[in-house]
């Protein structure tokens, strides 16, 4: 009793204020100032304050023998809206569902899969020094002026045309989410009478600081200890700024970038499709147990559905760790996938070809410090971590833009070749993901163990549930571009020269696995055939299915990848049934025990860039 009277005394969300301890009456000194003088009450009766207070006493008693009747009765158990002690002796108000926030863990009997505090496998982890924007910033006054939004992203790149892309949208797996420029082929509508009837979506995370030991963070600790070596480190020109810059990112969390893009992601996603939601139901959402997928996921449900998500949608949290199964993190189980990455050596390259001339401009305006080629690129890829985490970075506008068209080639070139059809491995990583969807696909759930799938939550419909219009996933870019390999989209494949940069092509990171970069599943039903053309409705048929894959809010054509599909078809979709028979030869292709514990890494050749060209062992 004595406790819930003094909670009621405490300010909180429900409003109540400290009874007698408000600031704006506290002497200087802190102490409270003297009551003021109480007229004396004249009574012509001595007795009756005495009778008032003991019917008063009485009514009390009655009112809280009352009250507690009440309570037992409706088996509530409160008391004035407050719980007694509960999980860990912490009290908790009526409608709390967890513990308060000075509990800080979630209670005992919540499944490790459903637990999202304390985090646990939660990776490296730090937060860099705070952005400071508004006193760092730099731009030409004379210039005409672009407001940041909330980047700084307007900036005056050497060689940059009218009409060019920005260079923010051609960094590659670092690139702040855009929507894609397409795909090659046309958006259409749905025509009268189609409806969507499900969608799985499949998220990457938001912007974030480097990875840990990252060239980056490399570059930063090696300017770091040249300036405290006797060698007299100086810059000037272009890099003048050297002399008071410090490397000071975190490490592998999301930054307010990223936040804001899983937010808007999921704002986007509950204007396109919350209507699939059913208000009575709550669905289970899936993440790894990274500290930036698990916010992003958060980030993301607090878009779709408000700060009271939690009413409406559990998070599943599967563990990514080494030796851990996970459709989601797959290349953590496959561990031929880190052998014969020719993607980093195509990269290598190239890098050394397009970064020539910058290197030759860049090294003599540094003293008492050996300038790279290795240190232009490491320089070259702060541009988009500082700016995602500050705003602005200087190191930007240091290079041209053919630097920076040249910058995202040597993406595509890796993450070809480590990831995705130029890797042995790309299709065995992302096959568990693709199972999973064809799973919910065909209403079943999976107790077989042929890729890196948890079995034991896939095999479970509490945790692996068949019943959602909505489902919504949270990866990493690398598994993400394994996945699109494994479902078999051949537009991506082909071959790339890291000697030579091809113009535009079909694999591009930075089109398809930006920051935030998501891949919308819709299955639509329509009541007849539609027209490969979309000119209308076929005269004859019944009811129809359609798969239609969207990557960045623009639409994947599956009759190019598919011949089981129509590739006349100019909205790209294709009718369910065939689209499931297409999947069923990809595990086989994917040759997940042999390609990622078998010893094919032996063979000659293995280790050169286009060794395969369909993402699995020859």
């Amino acid at each position: 009793m004595a406790m819930a009277m003094r909670a009621l005394k405490t300010k909180d969300t429900t409003g109540y204020e400290p009874v007698g301890q408000n600031e704006d009456v506290l002497n200087d000194d802190g102490s409270f100032p003297p009551l003021p003088d109480v007229p004396t009450l004249t009574h012509h009766n001595d007795h009756t304050p005495k009778r008032n207070w003991r019917l008063f006493g009485l009514a009390f008693t009655l009112s809280l023998i009352l009250w507690l009747g009440v309570g037992l009765v409706t088996g509530n158990g409160t008391l004035f809206g407050i719980r007694g002690p509960g999980r860990g002796g912490h009290w908790v108000s009526e409608d709390t569902t967890t513990c308060s926030a000075e509990c800080g863990q979630q209670p005992s009997d919540v499944p490790q899969y459903f637990q999202t505090t304390p985090e646990l496998w939660a990776g490296p982890t730090a937060t860099g020094k705070a952005a400071f924007m508004a006193q760092t910033r730099t731009f030409d006054h004379a210039a005409t002026y672009v407001p940041n939004a909330p980047l700084q992203t307007s900036l005056p790149i050497q060689g940059m045309s009218e009409g060019n892309e920005s260079i923010f949208g051609m960094m590659g797996f670092l690139a702040p989410y855009t929507p894609s420029p397409g795909f090659g082929v046309d958006e259409y509508p749905l025509p009268e009478g189609a409806e969507i009837v499900q969608v799985q979506m499949l998220s990457r995370h938001g912007s974030r600081y480097p990875t840990s030991g990252s060239a980056v963070t490399d570059f930063g600790e090696r300017i770091a200890a040249a300036k405290e070596s006797d060698k007299g480190f100086k810059s000037k020109g272009v890099l003048g700024f050297l002399g008071d810059w410090r490397y000071q990112l975190g490490w592998e969390i999301l930054v307010p970038k990223g936040r804001q893009e899983l937010f808007d992601s999921g704002v986007l996603h509950s204007y396109m499709y919350s209507q699939l939601y059913n208000p009575n139901s709550k669905i289970i959402v899936r993440t790894t147990t990274q500290d930036r997928m698990l916010k992003s996921a958060e980030y993301f449900m607090a878009g779709f559905f408000g700060l009271e998500w939690t009413n409406n949608a559990t998070i599943e949290v599967i563990i990514e760790e080494a030796g851990f199964n996970n459709s989601l993190a797959g290349y953590l189980n496959c561990p031929n996938g880190r052998k014969g990455n020719s993607g980093q050596d195509a990269a290598t390259a190239w890098i050394n070809n397009y970064l020539a001339n910058a290197t030759t401009r860049l090294a003599p305006l540094v003293e008492g410090y050996e300038w790279t080629i290795g240190d232009t690129y490491a320089a070259q890829t702060m541009c988009p971590y500082e700016t995602v985490a500050y705003g602005y970075s200087r190191f930007c506008d240091l290079f041209t833009y053919d630097e920076w068209i040249g910058f995202e080639y040597s993406i595509d070139l890796a993450f070809y070749g480590n990831n995705a059809f130029g890797s042995p491995t790309g299709r065995a990583v992302g096959i568990g993901y693709q199972q999973e969807v064809i799973a919910r696909l065909k209403n079943h759930t999976l107790g077989y163990s042929g890729s890196q799938i948890n079995v034991t939550l896939d095999n479970s419909t509490d945790t692996f549930p068949l019943n959602q219009s909505l489902y919504f996933d949270f990866s990493h870019d690398t598994n993400i571009v394994a996945i699109l390999t494994a479902f078999g989209l051949r537009q991506f494949a082909g071959s790339l020269d890291p000697a030579r940069y091809p113009g535009e092509h079909n694999f591009t990171v930075s089109h398809m696995t930006p920051f935030g970069a998501r891949l919308d599943i819709e299955i639509i039903q329509t009541p007849k055939p539609v027209k490969a053309d979309r000119s209308g409705y076929e005269d004859g048929g019944e009811l129809t299915k359609y798969v239609h894959f969207v990557l960045n809010q623009r639409t994947l054509p599956l009759g190019w990848s598919f011949p089981e599909c129509d590739d006349t078809r100019v909205d790209g979709w294709c009718e369910l049934g065939q689209f499931l028979k297409a999947q069923e030869a990809m595990p086989r292709r994917a040759r997940f025990e042999y390609a990622c514990f078998g010893d094919w890494t032996s063979e000659e050749g293995v280790g050169e860039f286009g060794f395969t060209d369909d993402g699995a062992p020859p």
